[in-house]
């Protein structure tokens, strides 16, 4: 379901998108508004659900975590009993910051944070042995970031 939103809306998600440590009056502030209607727009977009979260984004080099895998997933099994096994089994890896169900050549896709090469080595083994099915799981490395960006175009 697609949400409306109007200009204001747009520039609140902008500047909470670089920045969701704003206090609302500095958020009324960047939009023009006074702090209730501020407050209320916020609660809607949360009730909505266009407003998810406010996290904090961590620098994974400076916590020894900057070896970043792809991991390309091909499985003969599509059923929705095996789906649901491996959504369960996934979720609780920490080193998984993201995954997806795709098109193409592949039937999944993750995104790994680990230390280093050795770290991975022990992710891979823990996900091979603990999902039946796998006929194929093929990794590629990050060498270096290019961009990387959680703010969404709200163009």
């Amino acid at each position: 379901m697609t949400v409306t939103l109007d200009k204001v809306d747009r520039q609140l998600l902008d500047c909470l998108q670089r920045d969701a440590s704003l206090s609302l009056a500095d958020l009324a502030e960047h939009v023009n508004l006074t702090t209730t209607p501020c407050w209320k727009r916020l609660k809607r977009l949360e009730e909505s659900g266009v407003l998810r979260k406010r996290v904090a984004l961590l620098d994974p080099e400076t916590l020894g975590l900057s070896f970043t895998a792809f991991v390309h997933i091909k499985t003969s099994n599509h059923s929705e009993t095996w789906y649901r096994a491996f959504v369960e089994a996934v979720t609780p890896f920490p080193e998984v910051m993201e995954c997806y169900r795709m098109a193409g050549e592949y039937d999944y896709m993750m995104k790994v944070q680990v230390a280093d090469m050795a770290a991975y080595d022990r992710f891979y083994k823990k996900l091979v042995n603990s999902i039946e099915g796998l006929t194929n799981v093929t990794s590629t490395f990050a060498m270096e970031p290019l961009k990387y960006t959680t703010a969404l175009p709200l163009v």
